[in-house]
């Protein structure tokens, strides 16, 4: 590693978790959309029933979620996630940085309310936490075998709305993570939850609007990607390489940091795109993502995967 490479960053913890993983596409603040994607419209309804709407004109995460509560007459902090073409809660189809120009937004509300008490005894608890990038942690996944498999009323797609009473329903995800991290070992916690509303919970059949075709619901081979940063802008879909690049930096953010976030990975390999050395790429990996502590191993890892990934070494 190069001497003086991270010099010009602040003093950061170099604590690295693996209690919880994380993932989830960072809020991009309020702002006007770019002129092309601002022409843009993409049909939603809610997973649970509904007509369905036609949201436009959005430039980050946080204003579509907006333009769904708008159609739909809800509030936006209603909207737990959405998922791209199916209404179920799978969250391999979660919605992040990029939505294909052809797809079908479902948005999944918050449903039953509930509460459920754990002794941790160990200290993985076998969760991988997500967040919708507007301020709202849910599970992603439970790990088979784990504590909370064994708790049967936690289950995928729930959000985490308090921990031993303290809200965090607002946190991101790496911020819920490292309190879950931070429970001691041998300690009973309480986690009030909130799971999506399901279909038979409220009635309201989907026949009373118009349903794209199965057919129609399909991935475009052009994106529109929103940006923690700026103006979403429709991009081509990321090539193979860049989609190596970007899954490799996603599991080294596992093994350095304790989180996993697709969204932060493809900013990652975006910065180090026309860099020329480690010492650049932190540099400017400061300048756009100065909140993270990345260990300086970590990032001497990550210009490694971008260079792999170029080279073609990774698989």
């Amino acid at each position: 590693m190069p001497l003086g490479l991270r010099s010009k960053k602040k003093d950061k913890s170099k604590e690295s978790s693996k209690l919880v993983e994380s993932e989830a596409a960072a809020p991009g603040p309020p702002g006007p959309p770019a002129a092309g994607a601002s022409r843009l419209q993409f049909h939603t309804q809610l997973a649970h029933g509904s007509p369905t709407g036609r949201v436009e004109g959005f430039g980050s995460a946080r204003e579509l979620y907006a333009k769904i509560a708008e159609a739909f007459r809800i509030d936006p902090a209603e909207i737990m996630f959405c998922t791209l073409n199916t209404h179920k809660v799978d969250m391999d189809k979660l919605l992040g940085a990029q939505i294909g120009l052809e797809d079908f937004i479902f948005a999944h509300v918050k449903g039953q309310r509930k509460e459920v008490e754990v002794c941790k005894t160990n200290d993985v608890l076998g969760l991988t936490i997500t967040d919708n990038g507007t301020g709202c942690p849910f599970i992603k996944r439970i790990k088979e075998g784990s504590l909370m498999d064994q708790t049967k009323i936690v289950c995928v797609g729930d959000h985490i709305e308090s921990i031993n009473g303290k809200n965090v329903s607002d946190r991101r995800h790496y911020e819920v993570a490292k309190m879950l991290k931070d429970l001691e070992k041998g300690q009973m916690f309480k986690l009030e939850l909130i799971e999506p509303l399901k279909a038979f919970e409220k009635l309201e059949p989907r026949s009373k609007g118009r349903t794209l075709p199965e057919a129609k619901i399909s991935r475009g081979r052009e994106t529109l990607r929103l940006r923690t940063k700026g103006p979403a802008t429709v991009e081509e879909m990321p090539t193979e390489v860049e989609e190596k690049a970007i899954k490799k930096v996603d599991e080294l953010l596992e093994t350095y940091m304790g989180i996993r976030d697709i969204e932060l990975a493809a900013t990652m390999v975006e910065a180090g795109r026309d860099k020329k050395n480690p010492d650049e790429f932190a540099v400017a990996l400061d300048e756009t993502l100065g909140d993270f502590a990345f260990p300086d191993e970590f990032v001497f890892d990550v210009w490694g995967a971008i260079g792999d990934a170029k080279q073609g070494r990774l698989e």
